[in-house]
């Protein structure tokens, strides 16, 4: 019901809205079901080549030394009241320093920030979180349960529940989604936003309807809004497409990164290969199109962007026009040689840019 007074839209504007809305919908599904045909070809091709290997999947029972190692930090849990879901992160550094939050990317976990533990535990309390569904964090059934709400205030309850009240907050892929959301809807608790490889959300938005080659290159978006079958073909020829990502030569880290061990790879297998572990990171990306566009676009605190130029699931320009929704000290940092695993592809040149990020506000307020 329209409140006393309220001018209601008139006809025609309601009528292109639900037009917009329709042919909005119309190309999502559609979109949807062209990416559904074109794994359901790969997968015949797989069969019909090596139905034997097609469906090969090894169970792995124990997580590899890696994940143990003493170095990256100290494994804890949350349990958060409100939701009462228990996460998963670890930890390096102090309690009490000032806290740096991050936040992976998908198909990742924790683990993709362990170059950054190592880094920044001298002078942060450092927390690489399994968001939820992901790894050891727990997984809510219902697709509703990871909508764009829910996951930004999983951080805001996570922050609190950690006795602190304000973060370094770095995201990286999808985390780096979330980190702008949480910047944007919580600024009072982010003093300085680190974003690696995903643009402003409105950026990105408008940007993949302008743009056909985005489009094509978000393809999983729309391809994750069918139900079971995404999971399923991340399980053929025993997670090779998993595997493809990291290590092959159109999507992976190229010769010039810190390109993964077979221990790192077997990390990632590890923790997707469990039963049921796939669905909770994919149930992210199924509520997105009912999530967007924002309301509220503005980053009002110090941000930096860093890209990865050989990307293979972003385009660079959206990088510079994110610069126009951050009305505060933005930088952009863009590596010609690096790839979309950005922290795990060059993590010392991305060590040190944080590090300047970092001491260049604190100079620039002492001042």
């Amino acid at each position: 019901m329209a409140r006393p007074g309220a001018a209601c839209p008139p006809p025609a504007r309601r009528v292109m809205v639900a037009a917009r809305a329709l042919l909005f919908w119309a190309l999502v599904y559609s979109y949807c079901g062209v990416c559904a045909c074109i794994a359901g070809l790969r997968l015949l091709w797989s069969i019909g080549r090596r139905p034997g290997e097609t469906f090969r999947w090894v169970l792995r029972e124990n997580p590899p030394a890696c994940l143990n190692d003493p170095s990256l930090g100290t494994h804890c849990y949350v349990r958060i009241k409100d939701s009462g879901l228990r996460f998963h992160y670890v930890a390096a550094g102090e309690r009490g320093k000032p806290l740096m939050l991050l936040l992976h990317g998908f198909p990742e976990f924790w683990y993709s920030w362990r170059h950054q533990l190592r880094e920044f535990k001298s002078e942060y309390r450092v927390v690489a979180l399994d968001l939820r569904g992901y790894g050891e964090t727990d997984a809510p059934s219902h697709k509703e349960n990871y909508k764009l709400d829910c996951l930004i205030t999983d951080i805001k309850d996570i922050l609190e529940s950690l006795g602190y009240n304000k973060c370094v907050l770095i995201g990286h892929d999808w985390g780096g989604m979330i980190a702008w959301l949480v910047a944007i809807c919580y600024p009072e608790m982010v003093t300085k936003l680190i974003v690696v490889n995903f643009p402003h959300p409105s950026v990105f938005t408008e940007y993949i309807l302008r743009h056909p080659s985005q489009l094509i290159k978000s393809g999983y978006y729309f391809f994750f809004q069918m139900p079971w079958f995404p999971e399923f073909m991340f399980t053929v020829n025993d997670f090779k497409v998993l595997k493809n990502l990291f290590t092959s030569q159109a999507t992976g880290i190229g010769r010039k990164g810190c390109r993964l061990t077979a221990e790192d790879i077997e990390a990632y297998l590890y923790v997707f290969s469990q039963p049921g572990a796939l669905t909770g990171p994919i149930n992210h990306y199924r509520n997105i199109f009912s999530c967007l566009p924002l309301q509220h676009h503005e980053v009002v605190m110090p941000t930096l962007l860093l890209w990865g130029e050989r990307d293979a699931f972003m385009e660079v320009e959206m990088a510079e026009i994110t610069r126009i929704y951050v009305k505060n000290h933005f930088r952009l940092t863009i590596l010609s040689e690096a790839s979309h695993w950005l922290q795990q592809d060059q993590p010392d040149i991305v060590n040190k840019l944080i590090w300047t990020f970092l001491k260049e506000e604190t100079t620039r307020k002492r001042e």
